[in-house]
């Protein structure tokens, strides 16, 4: 078995007043030549956006974009005509392909939104770009794995679909409780990171925002040490 931890204070930190965000991976001004990826995993950006700021229109081509709000509500819009708010509980995913621009804003006058980006390098470039969203349930999560994102070729349950041979899974342990896990393609890895609680991944302990990176491994078990609220992401390795 192959791991990299990833502690939470470890990560990049960017404060621009209206955004204060931090970066798993080299981002913008950050940059770790250590820090560049995860397998095919290329960004996991935690970002805290002000009451009525956001980010202005820009552009992205070839890569899968996957955001998920954990407080808050972002409003979207974009050059494929997509004018929409991504809220709590929902996840959105787009496939930049041949190019698209979009904007994001925080709405609320009152409340910071707290979002995760992540990108994930495809599996084919200059595809048709493509935008979905959706809800998932919190309860589908509890002690069992919620797939939220899938290969479009292997789409599984409500899973959204990229243009990779990637996963994304929630999942909420209860204390006390343990999740077995296993890779559904062999030179694939999985990256493990933990939103909240406390869990033990083999003989790593992570705490909130702490994660782990794992590979070429046979089998892997999840338990948590209180309620923990976890994002894993399976990527190819190649």
């Amino acid at each position: 078995m192959k791991t990299t931890l990833y502690k939470a204070n470890t990560r990049g930190y960017a404060d621009h007043g209206w955004l204060k965000s931090h970066h798993t991976f080299s981002f913008a001004s950050y940059h770790n030549p250590e820090r560049m990826n995860f397998g095919a995993l290329r960004v996991l950006n935690d970002d805290v956006v002000q009451p009525k700021m956001g980010f202005g229109t820009h552009p992205h081509q070839n890569m899968e974009i996957i955001s998920i709000p954990l407080q808050g509500a972002l409003s979207h819009k974009d050059s494929m005509g997509n004018k929409r708010a991504i809220e709590f509980g929902e996840v959105q995913v787009m496939s930049a392909g041949t190019g698209l621009t979009h904007s994001e804003f925080n709405d609320s006058k009152t409340e910071a939104v707290n979002f995760l980006q992540l990108w994930i390098i495809p599996e084919q470039s200059n595809v048709t770009p493509n935008y979905e969203q959706r809800v998932f349930s919190s309860e589908e999560r509890m002690n069992t794995l919620q797939t939220i994102v899938a290969p479009k070729d292997k789409l599984e349950g409500n899973a959204l679909p990229i243009n990779q041979q990637a996963y994304i899974y929630r999942l909420h342990l209860e204390a006390h409780h343990s999740q077995d896990i296993s890779l559904k393609f062999e030179h694939n890895g999985f990256y493990i990171f933990n939103l909240d609680g406390n869990i033990t991944v083999g003989d790593h302990m992570l705490e909130s925002r702490d994660a782990l990176g794992v590979s070429e491994f046979e089998s892997l078990q999840i338990k948590a040490q209180e309620h923990s609220e976890l994002i894993i992401i399976e990527v190819p390795m190649r």
